[in-house]
C-alpha cells in the first residue's frame, strides 16, 4: 500500500507540473510581425521601421495597435518598446539619449496620477494617449493632482476610432501612417482608420 500511496503521489507531482507547464505555455506573449511605414509631414519624419510587436495575454487588439499608434506619432532611432504590461515600473514606449537618461516616457489609458507623478520625476517629458469612457473623470484627477497639469501632455483618442483599429490586426501587418495637420491615418492594403487625437487642456 505504501508503495501505491509514493506511486500515487509522483503521479500526482507530474500531473500538477505538466499542468503548470501547460499553464505556462498559454499564457505566453503572442508575437506580431509588422513593417511600419511613417510619413509625418507635420514633423517632417519620414521612414520605415521593421517592428516586432509582443502582445501580453491580457491585452486587446485595441491597446496593441494603440502602442503602434504612439510609436508613429513619437518615431525616433531612440524610441522603443518597454515590458508594458509585464512590468509596472516601465510605460508602454520610451526613448533614452545616449547616457541612458529617459527623454520620453509614453503612457496609455487612463493611469493613476500617482504613476504620472513619478514618470515625470524620471523623465524630462511625460505623454499620455488616453481612451475609454473613463478619461473625462480620469483628467479631472489628474488635474487635481498636478496643479501645473502641463507637464503631461494628454491626448484622447475618439473611442470609435480606437475601437476600428482593432479590425486591422494581423500576425502579419503592412502598415502605413499618414500624419498631416494633426489628423492621422492608419491603412493596411484593404482599411484605413483615421481620427485627430485631442489634446486635453491642462486646465479644469
Amino acid at each position: 500500500m505504501a508503495s501505491q500511496g509514493v506511486a500515487w503521489t509522483l503521479e500526482s507531482q507530474v500531473f500538477r507540473g505538466k499542468a503548470r507547464a501547460r499553464d505556462s505555455m498559454a499564457l505566453k506573449s503572442t508575437i506580431f510581425k509588422i513593417e511600419l511605414g511613417i510619413s509625418d509631414i507635420d514633423r517632417g519624419h519620414y521612414a520605415t521601421y521593421p517592428l516586432t510587436v509582443a502582445r501580453h495575454p491580457s491585452e486587446t487588439d485595441e491597446r496593441m495597435m494603440l502602442r503602434l499608434v504612439a510609436f508613429a506619432l513619437y518615431a525616433n532611432e531612440r524610441l522603443s518598446f518597454c515590458k508594458g504590461l509585464s512590468d509596472s515600473d516601465e510605460p508602454e514606449l520610451w526613448q533614452r539619449d545616449l547616457t541612458g537618461a529617459i527623454e520620453l516616457w509614453i503612457e496609455l489609458g487612463t493611469p493613476d496620477p500617482r504613476r504620472l507623478q513619478k514618470a515625470s520625476g524620471r523623465s524630462a517629458r511625460v505623454v499620455v494617449l488616453a481612451y475609454g469612457r473613463a478619461v473625462p473623470a480620469w483628467w479631472q484627477t489628474v488635474l487635481a493632482a498636478f496643479p501645473r497639469a502641463s507637464q503631461i501632455e494628454a491626448f484622447e483618442i475618439p473611442s470609435e476610432s480606437s475601437r476600428e483599429l482593432a479590425r486591422l490586426v494581423g500576425r502579419s501587418m503592412q502598415l502605413q501612417c499618414t500624419i498631416q495637420e494633426g489628423q492621422v491615418w492608419i491603412s493596411t492594403a484593404e482599411d484605413t482608420v483615421a481620427f485627430v487625437p485631442r489634446r486635453l487642456a491642462a486646465t479644469r
